[in-house]
């Protein structure tokens, strides 16, 4: 029940700050928060992550959706007896994974807006930082499992 509580909590947060972005943001409009390191900035990603497979909403919802339903029944099923960090990162990359899916379903993109000028050139969401955490949680939680052997 607690990893259903944090799913929600995080895709919460991530379509919120969606929703503020395209609500007072006109597309295209950015807002510097660190002068030229770190910028709000409303862009509409047709693609997934690092803006690949640009205008291929359809087939990537429809990835999107599988992947989803897989995650959760995996979850479900396989994660009963998991250590926490890989419970925690499931929990991380299902709600990431299900705000972007949302985004996709909803509006025929996904809504970015995190703009560090000051890294690189791509611009994310928090669905996409949750993906990230998620994916890091289980690289720490296979090398302390690997540690433990």
């Amino acid at each position: 029940m607690l990893y259903i509580l944090l799913i929600l909590i995080l895709l919460i947060l991530d379509q919120v700050s969606k929703y503020i972005v395209v609500d007072k943001f006109m597309y295209g409009e950015t807002l510097p928060v660190i002068g030229g390191f770190f910028h709000f900035t409303y862009v509409k990603n047709m693609g997934i992550a690092f803006g690949l497979f640009q205008d291929k909403t359809r087939i990537i919802s429809i990835i999107t959706v599988f992947a989803v339903i897989g995650i959760a029944i995996y979850m479900y099923k396989e994660l009963k007896n998991a250590p926490v960090c890989e419970k925690l990162a499931y929990s991380f990359i299902l709600s990431g994974a299900l705000g972007n899916m949302i985004d996709r379903i909803t509006r025929e993109f996904v809504v970015d807006m995190m703009d560090f000028r000051g890294i690189w050139h791509y611009v994310f969401n928090l669905a996409d930082v949750w993906i990230n955490i998620g994916v890091f949680l289980l690289i720490v939680d296979y090398f302390i499992r690997r540690k433990q052997k």
